[in-house]
C-alpha cells in the first residue's frame, strides 16, 4: 500500500522516477482508522527521491533511500517528543480551544492565536469556557463557522464524511491535484557545483507558521539547506513548540508592515533559492511578495505556497489548520465515540503536508538547474486530508492498539544537542540515506535570535 501510495505522490507531481524507495512496515501503528503510517512514510519516500534527484544532478553519486514507517508515525507528532533539559515545553493548546456544542452538534473553534481567540469569544460574547459553551448551544452550527470568519477567526463546524462531501468547498477539493509543481517564469539553468550534501549551499527564506511550513523547511535543513526562518513581534507563534520546527534554522524577526522591512525581505528575497509561505492567499501579493513578483525579483526562485483549501472553492481565502480540516471533513466525527468528536493522536494532515512541499521544492530545484525558470509549488491542507482519507483503513484491527510506540523503540529514534535553551532531545531525521545522512547542522534557537542575513554558501 505504501509503494502504490508512493507512486500517486510521484504521479501528482509528474515525477517519472521509478519508487525505489524502500518503505519498511505497515499500518496500523497507533489505534487510528486511517493509513497516516503510509501518508507518512509515502511523503517521506517521495522526498527522499527527490533529494536523491537533486544529488545527481549536482554530480553526486545514486545511493539508496529507506523509510521506517513506524518512525514516519511518530514523526507526525514530532514536537510530542521534545525534550528540553528533559522537560516537554508547554503545549501551545489554548484552553479555549476545542470543541464546543451547537444546536444540530458540534463546531471546532481554533484559539491558539490571540486574534482568532477574540475574534470567535467576541462572536460569541463569552470570555470563559464555560460561558462559551453556553453561547454556542444557541446556534446552528453552519452559521456559527461563518460568524466566526467573518469576524476574523477560525472555526470548523463538525461534518461527517457524507455531508462534507456533499459541500461545495469539498467539491472543489476533489478537483484540485495533490500537489502543485508549475514553471511561472523564464530564467536560464542554474546548476549546483558538488557539495558534501545534497542541499548544501540552498538558501530558503521560511515565512510560515504553526506545523506544516515550519516542517517543510526543517526537512530541506536536514539535507543541508541553509533556511531562514522569517517572523515578526507582532505575529503570534506557538512559542517553544517552535523550537521543533526550528532545529536546523536560523531565525530572524522582520516586520513586512514597515518600508525597512519590505525592502529587507526583498533584499534577501534576491539572493534566496526558496521562499516558502503560509500566509493567507492573496495577503503577501499585497506587500509585493506574489510569486510573480518574486520571480522577476529574482530569476529562477522557487515559490512555495501553503493554504488550507486551495486555490479553488468558496473558502479558497478562508484560515484552516489541521484541527480545522479534520473537523469539518468527517475526520474527527469519525474518530469520536459517536457522542462528541475527536481529533487524531497526531497531526497527520500537517506533517504530511509539509513533507509534500519540501518534495515540490526540491524537485523544482532539479528542474531549475536541468532546464532553469522559476518555480511554484502549491499544497492544500484539505487536499491533502482528502488523499489520507481516500487512503482507507488498515488491513487489520487497529482499534485497541497501544497509544504510544515501545520506550526502546522511541528511544532509537531520538537525537540530542546543545540549544541557547539547554539540552535538546529531538526526533532524528527519518528519511535514510545511504551516502549523505540526513541531519540537522544548527540547534534550535528563540525566534529572532539572528539577524537577517544570509550565512556564506557552503
Amino acid at each position: 500500500m505504501a509503494l502504490a501510495a508512493l507512486t500517486e505522490i510521484l504521479a501528482a507531481a509528474r515525477f517519472d522516477a521509478p519508487a525505489m524507495a524502500g518503505i519498511k512496515g505497515e499500518d496500523p501503528v497507533l489505534p487510528v482508522r486511517y493509513r497516516i503510517g503510509t501518508a507518512g512514510a509515502a511523503s517521506l519516500a517521495a522526498l527522499g527521491l527527490a533529494v536523491e534527484e537533486l544529488w545527481e544532478v549536482r554530480g553526486g553519486a545514486r545511493q539508496r533511500i529507506g523509510v521506517d514507517l513506524r518512525a514516519a508515525t511518530a514523526s507526525l507528532r514530532s514536537a510530542r517528543y521534545l525534550r528540553v533539559n528533559g522537560k516537554p515545553p508547554p503545549a501551545p493548546w489554548d484552553p479555549l480551544s476545542g470543541f464546543y456544542p451547537v444546536r444540530e452538534g458540534w463546531i471546532s473553534i481554533h484559539c491558539n492565536f490571540r486574534n482568532h481567540r477574540e475574534a470567535a469569544m467576541a462572536v460569541l460574547g463569552a470570555t470563559t469556557r464555560e460561558a462559551g459553551e453556553q453561547a454556542s448551544r444557541g446556534w446552528q452550527g453552519e452559521a456559527l463557522e461563518d460568524a466566526i470568519h467573518a469576524a476574523g477567526g477560525c472555526a470548523g463546524f463538525v461534518r461527517s464524511h457524507e455531508h462534507w462531501a456533499r459541500h461545495a468547498q469539498a467539491l472543489a477539493v476533489a478537483t484540485q491535484p495533490l500537489i502543485e509543481i508549475e514553471r511561472i517564469g523564464d530564467a536560464p539553468p542554474q546548476p549546483l557545483p558538488k557539495a558534501q550534501r545534497p542541499l548544501a549551499g540552498v538558501r530558503v527564506l521560511d515565512l510560515t507558521r504553526v506545523l506544516a511550513g515550519p516542517t517543510c523547511a526543517r526537512s530541506l535543513a536536514e539535507h543541508g539547506a541553509d533556511v531562514l526562518k522569517v517572523s515578526a513581534e507582532h505575529l503570534p507563534d506557538s512559542g517553544m513548540m517552535d523550537l521543533d520546527t526550528g532545529i536546523g534554522k536560523l531565525s530572524a524577526r522582520i516586520d513586512l508592515r514597515t518600508p525597512e522591512g519590505a525592502a529587507t525581505l526583498q533584499a534577501l528575497a534576491r539572493d534566496a533559492d526558496v521562499f516558502s509561505q503560509s500566509y493567507r492567499p492573496g495577503a503577501l501579493a499585497r506587500r509585493g511578495f506574489s510569486p510573480e513578483e518574486l520571480a522577476t525579483l529574482r530569476p529562477g526562485i522557487v515559490c512555495v505556497s501553503l493554504s488550507a483549501w486551495g486555490g479553488s472553492g468558496p473558502w479558497r481565502e478562508r484560515r484552516g489548520f489541521d484541527s480545522i480540516v479534520q473537523s469539518v471533513s468527517g475526520i474527527a466525527q469519525a474518530h469520536g465515540d459517536g457522542t462528541k468528536p475527536k481529533l487524531l493522536p497526531v497531526s497527520a494532515i500537517d506533517y504530511v503536508s509539509g513533507y509534500l512541499m519540501a518534495f515540490g521544492a526540491t524537485l523544482a530545484l532539479a528542474r531549475r538547474a536541468r532546464e532553469g525558470g522559476s518555480w511554484l509549488v502549491r499544497v492544500a491542507l484539505a487536499r491533502v486530508g482528502k488523499w489520507i482519507v481516500d487512503l482507507g483503513e488498515p488491513r487489520h484491527p487497529w482499534a485497541g492498539l497501544p497509544e504510544e510506540l515501545p520506550e526502546a523503540e522511541l528511544a532509537a529514534l531520538m537525537g540530542e544537542m546543545d540549544a541557547p535553551d539547554g539540552r535538546v532531545r529531538f526526533l532524528k531525521p527519518v528519511i535514510q540515506l545511504s551516502q549523505t545522512p540526513a541531519h540537522w547542522a544548527r540547534p534550535p534557537v528563540p525566534l529572532g535570535t539572528h539577524p537577517p542575513a544570509w550565512p556564506p554558501r557552503a
